[in-house]
């Protein structure tokens, strides 16, 4: 096992080798695995794409920033018509990036709104009175 994780590292071994149990087993959420069990099918595949829609947002935000001061010829030029089809090609780039994984900000989100819908169908959980 040890040899294998050393050649991972190209041949280098790294400071410390992780335990068996770590390289074989992922990390679990266990808060996020009961809030699951407290929330329906169809609320979890909303709040799904309500995270993904959300991250698709961010980036698209981040992607015109990031063309916004491009000038030049060909897709990226400075015409009249290049701010309607780059706004476009972003909004697709950042959709395509969301669905895809994106940077891991719709996993934070769904954790936060499964928990959140968790709590709202469980009073005594989140303070009420039952």
């Amino acid at each position: 096992m040890a040899s294998s994780f050393i050649d991972a590292y190209s041949g280098r071994a790294p400071l410390s080798l992780p335990s068996a149990a770590a390289v074989t087993t992922p990390r679990t959420d266990l808060d996020l695995a009961e809030a699951l069990t407290k929330v329906s099918p169809k609320a979890q595949a909303k709040a799904k794409a309500t995270a993904t829609d959300f991250e698709a947002m961010f980036l698209n935000s981040m992607f015109s920033q990031m063309t916004n001061g491009v000038k030049g010829e060909g897709p990226f030029g400075d015409t009249p018509g290049t701010g309607v089809w780059r706004s476009m090609l972003t909004e697709q780039y950042s959709k395509n990036f969301a669905k895809a994984g994106g940077v891991g900000i719709s996993n934070d989100v769904f954790r936060t709104l499964i928990l959140q819908q968790a709590r709202s169908s469980n009073p005594s959980a989140a303070g009420g009175k039952v």
